[in-house]
């Protein structure tokens, strides 16, 4: 497959997109601390979120034929050089954190003044679009350490910006602290693994590193490098068993952060592991050492059913959609395990799908803390009544998580069961079923105590503030869209599955 290159040799507009990706974020965080005005500082977070969503929709159009943008940073040619790389995959991934960055950017308006002091409202835009930075990076740059260094800034970040919710749950600073030490703990084992990688290839760059670890499938110190690397991002990932950091992360961090992280954060994370495993490492490497049947399957098994059973049971409801998020990212697991090319098309797209759903639901389950003052299923209770747009959305939301047909969620369901099958793993099209069951009793709780269980004052009308419900109903109707409107979002999978899983 020819796959031309363009090198960032001039400067017209076009040829910078790349580094203009994270400079725009970047610029605009210090920006917001200098200005010190509260107000300007939302207006810089949304227009530099909507300028990184036409960056990086300019920069899937630009690999949608299966080029690659290689843009050399400092005009020094790679290996030496630093190199900011842009394929299908990841310029889908960037466009899923610049839409969701857009999408919540509304919303934040009433919900930071709402959930965060007066006086921390600079900082703490100032730290998410360090976060917004750190996300992006991550997923452009063609350096493996770059790869930490700007998985770090984003980790710091969400530290911060998770503590803030403290102001309205003390709990929120305890889970801020175990989400730093088990990152911390990640992010170690992640360092460790590329150190073993460069002393091994003696080089940084990623398809440099990947061309010199060509026949060195035996070596000890590859392979402890590879077990390193998993580990690391596993925890990140917050793949079952690893994933006790999130949980709590989620329930208590404020509304805005939570649904920021949990459309976008694991999902880079699972970028980094389709970048190192398909990339790098390459498909012989995994069918030599056969890690995905053995470990990365089972674990992802686990997750779609444990997570969906603990999620049943959860009496807050941020905690369940948390829970949730434990199982979904079981099913891209999956996808990736089939080891093929529709698995990984499959694994792609539902982690686009799932981003955009779970961003509606954690940003209606933020409405109630505001509305119902808290998120427990109790506060919900008769909000069907008295928040009927935002109970709608709830719905939706519900819908497109369990995969009923028209919503963004069956669509990716629906073809990890065709990839299944396919190849011969019929099994395993009964387990994604079977989640998808269990997914529609934790949902069906929420419906249920939406509209069929008595509140308070079900006659009086208390809806969420208009820009809430505007970022709210965007989501809600992307999740439709891309239930109806698949040819986009299946069009860039299958290509960016295809230029993975090159042997």
């Amino acid at each position: 497959m020819s796959l031309p290159i363009s090198h960032s040799d001039s400067f017209s507009l076009v040829e910078q997109l790349p580094i203009l990706q994270i400079l725009v974020p970047f610029v605009s965080a210090p920006l917001i601390v200098f200005i010190g005005n509260r107000t300007i500082a939302w207006w810089i977070t949304f227009l530099a979120s909507l300028i990184s969503l036409l960056i990086s929709i300019n920069l899937l159009l630009l690999v949608n034929d299966g080029s690659i943008i290689s843009y050399h940073i400092g005009g020094w040619a790679p290996p030496i050089g630093i190199e900011y790389r842009v394929d299908a995959l990841n310029a889908f991934v960037l466009v899923l954190i610049a839409l969701i960055s857009t999408i919540v950017a509304p919303y934040a308006y009433k919900s930071v003044g709402n959930e965060i002091p007066k006086e921390h409202h600079t900082l703490f835009y100032a730290a998410y679009l360090l976060c917004v930075t750190g996300l992006m990076g991550v997923v452009i740059t063609g350096d493996v350490f770059n790869v930490f260094v700007f998985l770090e800034i984003s980790s710091l970040a969400s530290y911060v910006l998770i503590s803030l919710g403290s102001h309205r749950d003390k709990r929120a600073l305890t889970s801020a602290f175990n989400y730093l030490i088990i990152g911390t703990i990640g992010a170690t084992f992640f360092v460790i693994g590329i150190g073993l990688l460069y002393m091994v290839t003696g080089t940084l760059n990623m398809i440099d590193m990947a061309g010199l670890l060509e026949g060195k499938s035996s070596s000890s110190t590859v392979r402890s490098a590879f077990a390193f690397i998993i580990v690391g991002v596993g925890l990140k990932l917050a793949i079952y068993p690893l994933h006790i950091w999130l949980p709590k992360a989620y329930t208590f961090a404020p509304s805005f952060i939570t649904a920021f992280l949990a459309a976008t954060a694991t999902k880079v994370a699972i970028y980094i592991l389709l970048r190192f495993m398909f990339t790098i490492f390459r498909p012989s490497f995994l069918e030599e050492l056969n890690v995905l049947n053995f470990v990365i399957l089972p674990l992802s098994i686990a997750a779609m059913i444990i997570a969906s059973l603990i999620a049943i049971f959860q009496k807050d409801f941020k905690g369940l959609l948390a829970y949730s998020s434990i199982a979904q990212v079981g099913y891209i697991l999956l996808g990736i395990s089939i080891m093929s090319e529709s698995g990984l098309t499959a694994a792609i797209i539902h982690l686009f799908n799932h981003g955009i759903t779970k961003v509606a639901l954690f940003m209606v389950a933020g409405a109630y803390v505001i509305k119902r003052g808290g998120s427990l299923l109790t506060n919900l209770q008769g909000a069907g009544f008295t928040m009927p747009w935002t109970s709608a959305a709830a719905v939706v939301g519900c819908l497109s998580l369990i995969g009923v047909p028209g919503t963004a969620g069956f669509i990716s369901k629906w073809i990890l069961v065709e990839a299944a099958i396919e190849n011969g793993k019929w099994p395993l099209a009964i387990v994604i079923i079977f989640s998808s069951l269990l997914a529609v009793v934790y949902c069906g709780r929420v419906i249920e105590t939406l509209y069929f269980k008595n509140g308070n004052d079900e006659t009086i009308v208390n809806e969420s503030p208009l820009t809430m419900l505007i970022s709210i109903w965007i989501a809600s109707l992307a999740c439709i869209y891309f239930g109806l409107s698949t040819d986009i979002t299946i069009s860039v999978s299958d290509l960016a599955a295809k230029m993975l899983y090159l042997k």
